[in-house]
């Protein structure tokens, strides 16, 4: 893809950098066209178990790394409370050798994710604290005005065309608004994953006056709730607070079903950690063709690590 060096870079910067004279003009030279290592349906890059680390990081070196200004092995996690002990160990080895093989390591975004060890909605609302509880059960009030409707992938309701043009529309509107942009999905990837009845999605669907506003795609694996997609209908989503109540919705079923952990995924920390997530990080393998560029990027990493920034901001204020 063409890839934008400002995307993960804090929007207030980046806003500052998008009014300086004739950005209009020279800005497409912070564009380049990029091969990411990575999926855009798994949080972690999925690395191969049938070769060795050293051999992973030689590879591609040797037979990617020549086509493209951009190589990036993105999202590889980091000593991850969600994985094994030997996945861990496995994904430290990869970044170390693509560090040898001339990478630049950045830190990554801030997977939001939480143990669901409480006995109930009470109980989770009692260990936050007293300013956040009371805002939280105010916006959860909203919920007298919302009918929620559980689906599964393949029901016969994702084989109306209709109802599949509706979920993409509100996919994106969520895009559209983001600050954060990588990859576009396309309707032929979200019919599919709608209509798939193997996947394991369990689809939360939310309708006020008979009208959907909003929906989140979640998936079951293991014991685990991992919340994947989602779509809203503005100003409605807004006015019923859709975003927190789905929150609590995801939380409760997860209870309900025996899971112990729910995932809640990238963008948004500062709103995740208010509603108690925790979080842990990623990395990104990056192999910058040209040697200048390559040089100057090495000593501004640290602009387009917002999320780790965020990180040490909250962690020094509290100190």
């Amino acid at each position: 893809m063409n890839f934008d060096l400002l995307t993960t870079m804090e929007p207030a910067l980046q806003q500052k950098i998008f009014h300086l004279p004739l950005y209009r003009f020279w800005g497409k030279w912070l564009r380049f066209f990029s091969c990411f290592i990575g999926t855009t349906v798994s949080e972690y890059t999925l690395l191969p178990e049938t070769v060795s680390p050293a051999e992973f990081a030689l590879q591609l070196k040797q037979t990617q790394a020549k086509h493209f200004p951009l190589l990036i092995v993105k999202d590889i996690p980091l000593e991850s409370p969600l994985l094994s002990d030997s996945d861990n160990i496995y994904a430290r080895q990869c970044i170390d050798e693509l560090e040898k093989q001339g990478f630049l390591i950045m830190e990554g975004q801030a997977l939001a994710w939480l143990p669901v060890n409480h006995r109930d909605e009470a109980d989770y609302l009692g260990r936050l604290s007293g300013s956040r509880r009371k805002d939280l059960k105010r916006k959860l009030k909203k919920r007298s005005d919302v009918e929620v409707r559980i689906l599964n992938g393949g029901d016969p309701f994702f084989h109306k065309p209709e109802m599949l043009e509706l979920f993409y529309r509100l996919y994106l509107n969520v895009f559209k608004q983001s600050e954060i942009h990588f990859d576009l999905l396309s309707k032929e990837f979200f019919s599919a994953l709608l209509q798939d009845k193997a996947a394991g999605s369990v689809i939360f669907t939310y309708y006020r006056d008979g009208q959907l506003i909003g929906y989140n795609i979640c998936f079951v694996r293991d014991d685990i709730l991992i919340d994947k997609y989602i779509g809203l209908e503005y100003p409605a989503a807004r006015e019923c607070n859709l975003y927190f109540l789905s929150w609590f919705e995801n939380l409760n079923y997860a209870l309900e079903k025996g899971l112990k952990t729910y995932v809640a995924g990238w963008t948004d920390p500062e709103i995740k950690s208010y509603l108690g997530a925790r979080f842990t990080f990623t990395k990104h393998a990056v192999y910058i063709r040209n040697p200048v560029l390559r040089f100057v990027l090495s000593r501004l990493k640290r602009l387009f690590e917002s999320d780790s920034q965020w990180q040490e901001t909250k962690a020094s204020s509290k100190n």
